[in-house]
């Protein structure tokens, strides 16, 4: 069956089974693999892509039940957030091996989006489906606290 699926702004016709997990149609068939396949049950955050603005895991959200929506993965998030975020990420060399990292930059974005000033606790909720092997989190935390602050001096300027 086809599929009609809005991905980083353009429209895409899909003949996939409708059960097809949305990880699949965009690493295997939109060849996007800035979203990574982590566990496969929606528990590491590894596959996080933002499905009509909120964050949500791909490895276990249907291809028909995505169908329709407007799907953003890392590779086209944009924005102030965005942009705070990614600066964030390499002023405190946030990644260590990388893998979960575009989970991790989809939610801290999504989490901004929401909450502009979160405290440390804001954080640890937003960011607790991610998990990093590494165990990068306070450095996870600074970059978002940064680019918190970022944010707000960019909405402030004249």
């Amino acid at each position: 069956m086809a599929y009609t699926l809005t991905v980083n702004g353009q429209t895409q016709d899909i003949e996939e089974d409708g059960q097809t997990p949305l990880l699949w149609v965009l690493r295997d068939i939109l060849k996007l693999t800035g979203t990574k396949y982590g566990c496969g049950i929606a528990q590491c955050g590894a596959c996080t892509v933002h499905v009509d603005g909120q964050p949500m895991r791909s490895c276990s959200l249907a291809l028909d039940v995505a169908a329709g929506s407007q799907i953003v993965t890392v590779e086209a998030a944009s924005g102030t957030e965005a942009q705070a975020v990614r600066d964030a990420w390499v002023a405190r060399d946030v990644p260590q091996c990388g893998f979960c990292q575009s989970g991790q930059i989809m939610s801290a974005i999504a989490l901004l989006r929401i909450n502009p000033a979160p405290s440390d606790g804001d954080i640890d909720i937003a960011m607790s489906g991610n998990i990093c092997r590494c165990a990068t989190y306070n450095r996870i935390r600074a970059a978002i606290h940064d680019a918190a602050a970022n944010v707000a001096k960019t909405t402030a300027a004249p």
